[in-house]
């Protein structure tokens, strides 16, 4: 028995250090390749940038631990910036070769990067395009390129914008859920989802203005670009050429050749006046961070606030998985920068249709603090509204895109009423005590007194009469003047700047520049912020979203017809309280 025993010990005892030699092992590799995927990269003579342009662009590209060791990080503005103007000033690099795509972003991004093509291409460089398929983004933005080719069989998407614009009341009206309004101003028409169904007339104007602002932006670069009238250019969309024979295309003037993808490589090794059995030299956007650049000066920091904009981090929402602004982890970040002596001046790009109401007055209230410090310069994306222009407002400096969506200012409250499906479709039954006559108000399972309502109007009044003062402390104009410009009104950047909203256009070089020409320095470098978590707090991160996703699923297959509803229910919960959030927007296909 005790040999017995002996033997077993020594087994587990193997086991167990077999086990750790193995964890080690492990850790060892994975930090090697993040390691060796983070390795400074020479780039070879006579290079070619390449661009893909399939997929979804964010601010930034994910720098989660799955997506640096696979190397596929997706599609990053700030990486694909950084990369054409590397591109621009490295004499190695003789062209950039964009693979086109099914490419969504919002419309500010897409101006921001076809600008930096266009300056890169006044360099005397130049771009090639390619693709089988190319969607309306990503023709704008191809379009600037010197030679944009097509597969035979491709097709380049070319419609116009639109879109529909969803409506939940008899959706939720059916499972015994109503959604009850408070809100400020006739613009403010993120609650009509909830509550109509159809949009209403201020809506209607607001949304036809940003989508037609659009759409003229983009028939403007395209028409200069190619050369063809803006008049040709919606014939075009109106009778959807992108289901014609690709040949068209050629004699309409939008591609310069179909080609298949050895020939269109054919035709970028003659750009770069190599041999047909050459390879050619390339360099990824990824490639090209590793690239090193000189860092001398002053720090100018570069901080990302977009998503929506919460009080507290929570999981990812199973049904709306977006980035956050997480109020109370940004107020310490900017504390941290307001601290810090070596940054001269903060530059917050900022891309949020807003959120939270009382996370934003706290990020105001931040933003004032590091303004007594140092610079602060915000640079706005595809949209800065609501939220998203609150905490932008008390900035020393606004930048925004001709296109980026922005004001939206005023707040509204949504609550939730259960009554008729807790009491009448699940027979539900309550009583209640209470020592005065509101005690029990926000109460889901009983409907709201008039009374009740009266309470909770002032309060959305309070709030949008602050977010006013804000505005008007931060704009220098009277209260008159920001109420005709507010009541939930979303402007265009270039109208935004007309009435005052915003200082100047352009993007984030611009936004720097003046960062620094506020703090007073010639020379300066840029840092991103915040800082990359760490690869084991990325490792449990990522654990954490796989478990997500399975919960979901185990979820939808238990709950099966039951599973809708159930999530229509949540997303209705996540709306209740007071917002500072802007209507959802039609998207830029």
């Amino acid at each position: 028995m005790k040999d017995f025993l002996k033997y077993v010990g020594a087994t587990l005892v193997g086991m167990i250090l077999f086990g750790i030699i193995i964890f080690a092992l492990g850790a060892m590799s994975i930090v090697g390749m993040i390691a060796s995927s983070e390795a400074t990269q020479k780039v070879k003579k006579n290079s070619v940038l390449l661009i893909n342009l399939n997929g979804v662009m964010q601010e930034q590209a994910d720098d989660n631990l799955s997506a640096r060791l696979m190397g596929t990080s997706g599609l990053g503005l700030k990486e694909t910036l950084a990369a054409i103007k590397k591109a621009k000033s490295n004499e190695d690099v003789k062209g950039i070769f964009i693979e086109a795509g099914a490419l969504q972003a919002d419309m500010a991004q897409l101006e921001e990067i076809r600008e930096a093509l266009v300056g890169f291409r006044k360099t005397g460089k130049w771009i090639v395009a390619y693709g089988d398929d190319y969607s309306q983004p990503c023709y704008y933005v191809a379009s600037v390129a010197n030679k944009i080719y097509l597969n035979p069989q491709g097709m380049v998407d070319w419609h116009g914008i639109g879109g529909q614009v969803v409506f939940l009341r008899d959706a939720y009206a059916k499972i015994g859920i109503k959604m009850i309004p408070f809100k400020c101003g006739k613009y403010k028409s993120a609650t009509e989802t909830f509550t109509e169904d159809h949009m209403s007339q201020p809506s209607r104007e607001q949304t036809e203005r940003y989508i037609g602002g659009w759409w003229q932006t983009i028939c403007q670069a395209v028409a200069q670009s190619r050369g063809i009238t803006i008049d040709t250019l919606n014939a075009y969309a109106d009778r959807v050429v992108s289901l014609e024979d690709p040949k068209n295309l050629i004699r309409y003037k939008m591609v310069d050749a179909l080609l298949y993808d050895d020939q269109a490589k054919s035709a970028v090794k003659k750009m770069l006046k190599i041999e047909e059995d050459e390879p050619i030299n390339q360099i990824s956007v990824d490639g090209m961070q590793n690239v090193p650049e000189e860092n001398d000066g002053d720090e100018i920091a570069i901080y990302y606030a977009y998503g929506t904009i919460v009080d507290q981090e929570t999981p990812q929402n199973l049904l709306l998985s977006e980035h956050q602004i997480v109020g109370e982890n940004v107020c310490k970040d900017l504390a941290e920068l307001a601290k810090d002596d070596d940054i001269k001046a903060v530059v917050i790009r900022v891309n949020s249709g807003g959120g939270s109401a009382y996370a934003s007055e706290q990020l105001w209230h931040q933003i004032e603090q590091l303004k007594s410090k140092k610079p602060v310069v915000i640079s706005m994306g595809g949209a800065a509204a609501s939220g998203g222009y609150y905490i932008s407002a008390g900035a020393n400096y606004i930048f925004a895109e001709p296109t980026t969506i922005t004001g939206s200012i005023g707040i509204f409250g949504l609550t939730r009423d259960r009554s008729e499906l807790m009491q009448q479709k699940l027979g539900f039954k309550y009583d209640e005590v209470k020592t005065n006559r509101n005690s029990t108000m926000g109460s889901e399972v009983v409907p709201m007194t008039q009374e009740q309502m009266g309470y909770l109007q002032s309060a959305i009044d309070r709030g949008y009469l602050l977010f006013k003062n804000r505005v008007a402390q931060g704009r220098r104009m009277t209260m008159d003047q920001v109420e005709s410009h507010a009541q939930g009104h979303v402007f265009l950047g270039s109208d935004a700047l007309k009435l005052g909203l915003v200082d100047a256009l352009g993007g984030l070089d611009q936004a720097v520049a003046k960062a620094a020409q506020l703090a007073q320095v010639k020379e300066y470098y840029t840092a991103d912020y915040p800082g990359t978590k760490s690869w084991l707090d990325q490792l449990l991160e990522d654990s954490g979203e796989k478990n997500n996703g399975i919960l979901d699923e185990q979820l939808r297959s238990t709950l099966g017809d039951f599973y809708e509803p159930f999530m229509l229910m949540r997303f209705a919960a996540e709306q209740t309280g007071i917002q500072a959030r802007m209507p959802i927007l039609i998207q830029l296909r």
